[in-house]
Order: structure tokens, then C-alpha cells, then sequence
């Protein structure tokens, strides 16, 4: 076990102003791997000081110069894709290729994107007789999940150092050794002291200062819907901005006429893609009543598949809370087709992969975020009502559609009520938009439309 010290302030390594530490678990094996300081309130307002005293000279950087700083990171998190990789595995528990090609990989997309945008865009730009200014909205204090722990950072951090913002990081605290090192990668590639600040510690404590401190401009948070609203609530109050990236309930859409074995196949992967612990992942996979039963099969005997080569929970408490939402489908008469609430393991937080069938709108495991590898298969009769089903809840972050014509599905896919709607099985762009409609949050992330989040407006009229 290795005990980390202190926190990432204004360049250098710093000793925490409490004793309090927070354990790190390796949710495979349930033993404690590290110890990171717990950082308290004070923490917090050294961090936001540090930050707000490096953001006038890191805004008046010209953007060429802040382009070259974020290539040189992603050079260096290039350097140390393996670390990463490795690291991710060991706090996260996620399985080593999917550590090393998403978990490593997307980030140094993403900071490369950045890099790129930031040497592109139109900071400055005409309209009429009008120069229109997009200038760095200030100091940014960014709070983290841990179910992508790095490229989370990665997706809040790039475009806030792209706009010539300053930043506070708080962690996920089961997480947070991945972010130790994104720390470290940062000051190895020159970026100057006090632009990006990391403080280890817990969420009501040291989240909810961040959030509440007077000298954050934004608040970047991702997480549930519930914190979502407490942080929105305290920003509205202090007239701050926010943006959010929160819970989701997607739906996968097959369509009469499309591949199914394909369709199934791909949603399955999707949902046992890091155990689950995905917001966008299509938890509810929507198919026409006369191919129902053939989807289940296929459905079961993909996921019965994955058996040990899905990981491990974050947590105990978070595999407690899937077995629980198992356990509530089974109460409310969902049939289980392949899983169940029982471990596959004696040791480790796991979940065995799950699909459930004849599970109905109104089901609670077809409406709340589950976060784990459980599957729900809904019955529709015709385009209308899988609208109706896909659209009917709270959440609208992401969802599938599938069509033998690809003019039908995005047909479709412009009448649902979702930020993000993959196309036939398309692949991830780390350019395109990607945040939620209705209580899946507020504002994008990714891209030009995430840069954005990190800029307001000026306008000089002559």
C-alpha cells in the first residue's frame, strides 16, 4: 500500500491542512492499495486562490502558446498510456485492454482534440460593425465521477485550459489516483503553476466547497441527478454558471427490418462495456413483439458471455445498490433471462452480467439509473409506441437506434428526447456534442460545443 501526501497547488505538491486520509480499494480483490489525503475546506480555498491569482496571465496567453502546452500534455499522457492503463485497473477495476484503449486512450484523444481547437478557433470574430470577443469565463471548478475517472478530468480540464481558463479538480474519491498522475502529466508538460489545481477528498465535503466557493465563475460537475440539483441550486443562488453532465436511461431501438443479431449483440457489449457504470449506456433495449423472443435468447446468450470477462463494481456500495435494483425487478415481476443479484466471485464487488425480459415501462428497472451490467428488454407494437417508451422518462442523455435504412432511423431518431443517438452502431467522435436533455443536465461536453461551455461573450460596437 502506498500512502500519497498532499495536493497539487500552484505547481508544486503540498501538504493537506487536515490529517484525514481516504482509502483507496481495489474493487477485484477488496484490499486498500493507497492512501490519498482528505482535504478539507481550507484546502479548497488555497486551491481557488492559487487559481484565481494564475488566471489573468493564463487567459492573456495567446491561444497558439496554450494550444502548444495542451499538445505537450498529450504527449506526455501518451508517454505514460501504460501508467494510466495499470492505474485505472487498480482503483477502478476495469478489465487491462479496456483500461488501456478507453480509459488511457479516449483522454489523449480528447486533450489532442483540444490542442488542435485551440490553435482553430474564432476567439475573436466580426458581425455588422461589431467585434465580437469569446473570452475564458474564469476560474472553473470541476468535479469528477469515477466510472471514467481520467478522461472525465480530461473532458472538463482540455477545453477550460483551451479557453484560457483556470482550474480546481476534485476527484471522485474512489478514483483518485489516476488523478494524481493526470497531476503530475500536467506539470511535466510546462503548464504554469496555479492554471491547473488538484484536491483530494470527499464530495460533501470538499465537492460541496468547491461548488459554494465565491471565487469559482463555473461549476462543472458529472455524477447523478440528485448532486446535480444540489450543485445547481447553490450556483443559481451565488449567480454563477453550471454545467452538468448527470444521469441517463437510454434506449436501444430496433426497428422492424434491422440486423438483430447485430443490434443485440452490439447493445449487449454496450451495456457490459465497464460493468455497466456507464451514463449512456442503453440500458433499455426496445423490440417490436414479433421479434421479442428471439431478442431475449440472443440477448441472454451474449451476456452469458461476458461471465469473467466483465470486472468488478467501483465499490460494495455500489454493488449493493445493482443486486438491490435486481432484486426490485424480480419483486415486480420482470423475468430474469440470464444473471442474477448472486456474486460470480467470492472476493471482489461483483455483479454477474444480467438481462431481464417482460419488463414494462413503469418498472422501476426501466426508469432509474442502475449503473451495472443489467440489461432490460421492452416490448413494443409499433414506431409509435417504442417513441413513446423511449421518451418516457426523466433522463434524455443518449440512446441507439437500428434500421435496415438508415433514413429511417434518423427519422426516428429526431423525434426522441435524447442529446446523443447513435446510428446503426455508429462510433465515437471525440468532435461531436455530447450532454443531455431534460434531467440528464446542463451545456455539452467534447468539441467546439464544449469549449464553448468555457466562454463568455464580449462586443465592441464602432
Amino acid at each position: 500500500m502506498k500512502a500519497h501526501d498532499g495536493m497539487y497547488i500552484d505547481g508544486a505538491w503540498r501538504p493537506a491542512a487536515g490529517p484525514g486520509v481516504i482509502e483507496v480499494v481495489n474493487p477485484a480483490d477488496e484490499q486498500v492499495i493507497a492512501t490519498v489525503p482528505a482535504g478539507t475546506v481550507e484546502d479548497i480555498d488555497v486551491a481557488v486562490r492559487a487559481a484565481r491569482a494564475a488566471l489573468p496571465g493564463w487567459a492573456a496567453t495567446p491561444p497558439a502558446e496554450r494550444a502548444a502546452r495542451l499538445a505537450a500534455l498529450r504527449d506526455v499522457l501518451v508517454a505514460r498510456q501504460d501508467e494510466i492503463a495499470e492505474t485505472v485497473t487498480a482503483e477502478l477495476g476495469s478489465p487491462p485492454k479496456l483500461s488501456q484503449t478507453v480509459h488511457a486512450g479516449v483522454p489523449i484523444a480528447v486533450t489532442g482534440s483540444y490542442a488542435e481547437l485551440a490553435a482553430t478557433y474564432a476567439f475573436e470574430e466580426r458581425t455588422g460593425n461589431s467585434t465580437v470577443l469569446h473570452e475564458p469565463v474564469g476560474v472553473v471548478g470541476a468535479i469528477t465521477p469515477w466510472n471514467y475517472p481520467l478522461h472525465q478530468i480530461v473532458a472538463k480540464t482540455a477545453p477550460a485550459l483551451a479557453a484560457g481558463c483556470t482550474v480546481v479538480v476534485k476527484p471522485a474519491e474512489d478514483t483518485p489516483l489516476v488523478a494524481r498522475l493526470f497531476a503530475e502529466a500536467v506539470h511535466e508538460a510546462g503548464i504554469p503553476a496555479g492554471v491547473f489545481n488538484l484536491v483530494t477528498g470527499l464530495g460533501p465535503v470538499a465537492g460541496q466547497a468547491l461548488a459554494e466557493h465565491p471565487g469559482v465563475d463555473l461549476v462543472s460537475f458529472t455524477g447523478s441527478t440528485a448532486v446535480g440539483r444540489r450543485i445547481g441550486a447553490i450556483a443559481s443562488g451565488m449567480v454563477k454558471k453550471v454545467a452538468l453532465e448527470l444521469g441517463g436511461k437510454s434506449a436501444n431501438v430496433i426497428l422492424p427490418g434491422a440486423d438483430l443479431a447485430r443490434a443485440v449483440n452490439v447493445g449487449v457489449a454496450n451495456v457490459m462495456s465497464n460493468s455497466g457504470q456507464t451514463c449512456s449506456a442503453w440500458t433499455r433495449m426496445l423490440v417490436h413483439h414479433d421479434q421479442y423472443d428471439e431478442a431475449v435468447e440472443l440477448a441472454a446468450a451474449a451476456a452469458a458471455k461476458y461471465g469473467d470477462r466483465i470486472g468488478p463494481l467501483v465499490s460494495a456500495t455500489q454493488r449493493d445498490r445493482v443486486r438491490g435494483y435486481i432484486a426490485k425487478g424480480v419483486a415486480e415481476g420482470a423475468r430474469l433471462a440470464a444473471g442474477g443479484p448472486d456474486s460470480p466471485h467470492e472476493r471482489g464487488y461483483y455483479v454477474s452480467p444480467t438481462v431481464f425480459a417482460d419488463v414494462t415501462p413503469g418498472m422501476t428497472i426501466a426508469q432509474e439509473e442502475i449503473f451495472g451490467p443489467v440489461l432490460s428488454v421492452l416490448r413494443y407494437t409499433d414506431e409509435d409506441d417504442a417513441l413513446r417508451i423511449a421518451n418516457g422518462t426523466v433522463y434524455g442523455l443518449a440512446g441507439a437506434v437500428w434500421a435496415a435504412d438508415e433514413t429511417e432511423a434518423v427519422a426516428f431518431a429526431r423525434r426522441m428526447e435524447t442529446g446523443q443517438v447513435d446510428i446503426n452502431g455508429g462510433r465515437f467522435n471525440p468532435l461531436a456534442p455530447f450532454g443531455g436533455y431534460k434531467q440528464s443536465g446542463v451545456g455539452r461536453e467534447l468539441g467546439a460545443h464544449g469549449l464553448a461551455e468555457y466562454l463568455q461573450t464580449k462586443s465592441f460596437q464602432f
